[in-house]
């Protein structure tokens, strides 16, 4: 039984991507600061575009584990989706997000929004930058969970700053 346990924690800690990270480091003047520059995707259907920008806010809040601003996210993403003809039932999803104010029920519901968003942005044509399509191992107790970012580092949603370098880049959406 201890042998099991062992490798069950070995397995889980070898899952994240945790690098050790010297909070002594000096700070150079002449760096961007990556927080005020992000990463632009153009996506050609407008509605698709802001459907993305309204999904990419919901993931940051929840990265921030911030449940009022994925609440209002989620609020303004579901009447996007509620707009686009044939996501109607994802739009139901963000709404449990937008009327839940408890973190655990928002990051759950946010894995189906995830799979659906992912497989309408498969098929959109973008015209300049790069979509990442990132996992975590660990996410949903172990059954894993994905979602879209701007950027290829990783910035979990499922567990913020607990394990915010944890999961992979699984697959890149590009401009054609």
């Amino acid at each position: 039984m201890k042998r099991i346990f062992g490798i069950a924690i070995l397995t889980a800690l070898m899952a994240c991507n945790q690098a050790n990270k010297n909070s002594t480091e000096s700070k150079d003047s002449t760096k961007v600061d990556s927080t005020t520059v992000k990463p632009q995707v153009a996506i050609k259907d407008k509605q698709k575009s802001e459907i993305f920008g309204q999904y990419v806010a919901l993931k940051d809040a929840l990265v921030k584990s911030d449940s009022v601003s994925a609440q209002k996210s989620a609020a303004l993403l579901q009447t996007s989706l509620a707009a686009y003809k044939g996501c109607e039932p994802t739009a139901a999803v963000a709404a449990k997000i937008s009327t839940s104010n408890d973190l655990v029920s928002q990051r759950k519901d946010f894995t189906v929004l995830s799979a659906d968003l992912i497989a309408l942005l498969k098929g959109a044509d973008i015209e300049k930058g790069t979509i990442y399509v990132q996992h975590c191992l660990m996410a949903n107790k172990g059954d894993g969970g994905d979602w879209l970012s701007t950027e290829k580092e990783i910035k979990n949603p499922y567990y913020g700053k607990e394990m915010l370098e944890c999961g992979r880049v699984t697959e890149e959406i590009k401009a054609k």
